[in-house]
C-alpha cells in the first residue's frame, strides 16, 4: 500500500516518541485477574454527541452480552469514556489521561478524523490497539500502523458509491460539495474528485464550514449559484441538516447524499420533514434487518442493556467493535498483552460475528468492507436501496 503524506508525518512522529513513551515492564496494563479494561475518547457532549453517545452504547451492549456468557476467558470487559467534544486539543488531553492515570489496556470507539490525526502519534508509539475507529479516513489505513484495527469502509469507498450512484443511474454531470474544513472533510473531498476524475467529470461547486458550528450560509450562497443536481456532503448532523433545510427555504431541492459519519438516524430526526429523499450511505448492516443474526443478537444485547434505546447505524458499529474485540481476545489467550491481541487480530485477519464477516488489516485489501445507500423515508425511517 502506498504510504500517505499524512502517514508518512504520523510515523516519523511515532519514531521520536517511542522511547519516551514505552510502559514499563511488569504486568501488561489494564488487565487485572478478573477484568479487562478498555478506553474511549469520543464526542460525548456538544454539537457532534449524538456519535460518541451511540458509538458508546454499542461497545457497552457487546460487553455486557459477553460479560453475560462469563467474559473472556474469565474476565469481564469494562469501559471507560471520555469527552473531546470533538476537539483534537481535548482528545490529545483525554487519551492521555486514559493511558497515563486510568490505566486502559486498549482504546476502542474513538470518533472523527481531525482527533484521531492527533491522538494516533501517542497510541502508536506507546503500541496502544486503537480498535474500531468511527473514521473512513485514508492515513488510518496505512500498514504502517498496525496498532490501527479499523472495521469500516474508507471514504473513498464511500464517496466512489456516491459518484457511481448520482453519475450511471441518476445521469447527474453537475454535482457539488459541502464539506467540513479540516482534515475529516478534505479526506471526503479528496475520494469525490478522484471517482469525479475516473468518469473525466469534475466538483461543479465547493463550500465549506467550520467543525462545531452551523454556519452555513456562505457555503450554501456559494454552492447554489452553480445550481448542482447533486450535493454530497460531508460534516456531522446538525450543519448537513442546516444546510438542507436552508436549500429547501430556498425553493432549491437538489439530490442530498450524506457521508456515513454524518449519523443518520440524527440526521433525520434532525430534518424531520425536510429529510424525506435524502441520501446517506451506510457501511455496516442496516439496523433493523432482524433475518442477519448479527442484528438479531445486537437488538437483543442493546434491549438488555438498556430497553429504551432504538436500534440505530452508529450503536450497530459500536457494537460490532465490541464484539471484535472480545473475538480477538479470546484467539489472544488467557493471559493477553497489547501485542498479543494485535498480533491475533493481524494474524487471523478474518473473524465471523454473529454469521457476518468482519475483514481487519491487510485482509482488508483484497475484501474492503461493503458500502450500501440508504434513503430517508417520509416517517423518517430508512430504505435500502441499489437504485432510486
Amino acid at each position: 500500500m502506498t504510504r500517505s503524506r499524512s502517514a508518512t508525518y504520523l510515523a516519523l512522529t511515532v519514531a521520536l516518541l517511542t522511547a519516551a513513551m514505552l510502559p514499563a515492564k511488569g504486568d501488561e496494563v489494564g488487565v487485572s485477574d478478573d477484568a479487562i479494561l478498555f478506553g474511549q475518547v469520543a464526542a460525548l457532549e456538544g454539537p457532534s454527541s449524538a456519535l460518541g453517545q451511540r458509538m458508546r452504547q454499542g461497545i457497552v451492549a457487546a460487553f455486557t452480552e459477553i460479560n453475560g456468557k462469563g467474559g473472556v476467558h474469565g474476565r469481564k470487559l469494562q469501559l471507560i469514556s471520555r469527552d473531546d467534544g470533538y476537539d483534537p486539543d481535548r482528545s490529545v488531553a483525554q487519551t492521555l489521561q486514559l493511558l497515563e492515570d486510568d490505566k486502559v489496556f486498549a482504546l476502542i470507539g474513538a470518533v472523527g478524523t481531525p482527533t484521531a490525526m492527533a491522538t494516533i502519534p501517542i497510541t502508536s508509539a506507546r503500541k496502544v490497539p486503537f480498535i474500531g475507529p468511527f473514521t473512513g479516513a485514508e492515513f488510518l489505513r496505512d500498514l504502517e500502523l498496525p496498532n490501527v484495527v479499523n472495521i469500516r469502509a474508507s471514504y473513498g469507498a464511500e464517496a466512489e458509491a456516491w459518484i457511481k450512484h448520482l453519475t450511471e443511474d441518476r445521469r447527474f454531470t453537475r454535482i457539488g460539495i459541502f464539506y467540513q474544513d479540516d482534515s475529516f472533510g478534505r479526506d471526503g473531498l479528496a475520494g469525490v474528485k478522484h471517482a469525479l476524475a475516473r468518469r473525466g467529470l469534475e466538483l461543479a461547486a465547493e463550500g465549506t464550514f467550520e467543525r462545531n458550528t452551523r454556519a452555513v450560509g456562505s457555503a450554501w450562497r456559494m454552492i447554489r449559484r452553480a445550481e448542482p443536481e447533486a450535493i454530497v456532503m460531508v460534516g456531522t448532523y446538525g450543519p448537513c441538516a442546516e444546510f438542507i433545510k436552508l436549500a429547501h427555504r430556498s425553493g432549491f431541492h437538489p439530490t442530498f447524499v450524506n457521508i456515513s459519519f454524518v449519523g443518520a438516524n440524527a440526521l433525520a430526526s434532525e430534518l424531520g420533514p425536510d429529510g424525506e429523499g435524502v441520501i446517506v450511505s451506510q457501511v455496516v448492516p442496516f439496523p433493523w434487518d432482524r433475518s442477519l443474526k448479527l442484528v438479531a443478537d445486537y437488538q437483543a444485547a442493546q434491549t438488555a442493556f438498556d430497553p429504551t434505546l432504538t436500534p440505530d447505524f452508529v450503536s450497530l458499529e459500536g457494537y460490532l467493535s465490541g464484539r471484535l474485540a472480545a473475538a480477538a481476545l479470546e484467539k489472544a489467550g488467557p493471559q493477553p498483552t497489547r501485542a498479543s491481541l494485535l498480533r491475533a487480530i493481524n494474524d487471523v485477519g478474518r473473524f465471523d460475528i454473529s454469521g457476518s464477516i468482519v475483514t481487519v488489516g491487510a485482509r482488508m485489501i483484497d475484501a474492503p468492507p461493503k458500502v450500501f445507500l440508504t434513503v430517508i423515508q417520509k416517517d423518517g425511517t430508512f430504505r435500502a436501496v441499489d437504485r432510486l
